[in-house]
């Protein structure tokens, strides 16, 4: 099984699904540098905090039975495991 948790605050590629339904962003996949994609099994919870006029984005998912985070930053358009 793949170790989630490399590092603190890993930028990755994230493919996301926009305007779904009742949930406004949905992160399908992510990349993270020199692997290969990596599917979200299930979006288990979103919030959002705003720190410093950016606001993020932080969406707690399942990838096959491991729980992980991901945050966007809406200032950059970044995308982070934290």
């Amino acid at each position: 099984m793949k170790n989630f948790n490399k590092n603190n605050n890993e930028q990755v590629e994230v493919m996301a699904l926009f305007g779904y339904e009742m949930t406004p962003c949905q992160p399908l996949t992510f990349r993270r540098r020199g692997e290969s994609e990596t599917e979200v099994t299930e979006l288990l919870r979103t919030t959002i905090k705003f720190a410093g006029g950016v606001a993020l984005h932080i969406f707690e998912v399942l990838v096959g039975r491991e729980k992980m985070t991901l945050e966007f930053n809406s200032r950059d358009l970044s995308w982070h495991i934290i």
